[in-house]
């Protein structure tokens, strides 16, 4: 995680140079600048993910796709759990994994009924209700992700402190 920390405290210091009013209004909420970004590295890990198996060693699609959905899920789980929300429990991890999995499942469901209500019910254009559906479903899975998934306990808060600490410096 040093070299996602890395890029985002050179990120952080040329951002807050050139543009320091949009800094501060980041900086405030600061982990939902993390949740959109680290999506949308999620997202461009499973296009290139997609490309290398698919494109470059020439695997079957359903195949190539299936492997890219599950590299950047992973990518995913981990930039949220790790970097977004900072939670470094490993006694948790598992569960947590779970959790992300069923979310994500749910999530998948979700997209399907809303496209439908939104597309053949309300007659929506079909681009327009993805857009309205994939910001839907962000805000639940942020409020997941941070409520339910990653959440810190009681017990945990001093562990937390002590991981940030005592590892490579501090973590945003």
């Amino acid at each position: 995680m040093s070299f996602i920390n890395n890029l985002y405290f050179k990120f952080r210091r040329y951002f807050s140079h050139h543009f320091p009013k949009t800094y501060c209004r980041c900086e405030e909420h600061k982990s939902i600048v993390k949740f959109i970004i680290a999506g949308c590295t999620a997202g461009g890990a499973d296009l290139v993910f997609l490309y290398i198996f698919h494109g470059v060693l020439r695997l079957e699609i359903v195949m190539s796709t299936s492997i890219a959905f599950i590299l950047s899920f992973l990518v995913s789980f981990t930039l949220q759990k790790y970097w977004t929300f900072q939670n470094y429990s490993q006694r948790k991890m598992f569960n947590q994994l779970f959790l992300y999995i069923i979310n994500a499942l749910v999530g998948l469901n979700l997209n399907g009924l809303l496209m439908h209500l939104l597309v053949n019910k309300f007659h929506v254009w079909y681009l327009l209700s993805q857009v309205i559906v994939n910001l839907l479903l962000a805000l639940l899975n942020f409020a997941v992700y941070k409520f339910i998934i990653f959440r810190i306990g009681k017990n945990e808060i001093g562990h937390q402190q002590k991981t940030i600490d005592g590892d490579t410096g501090a973590v945003a």
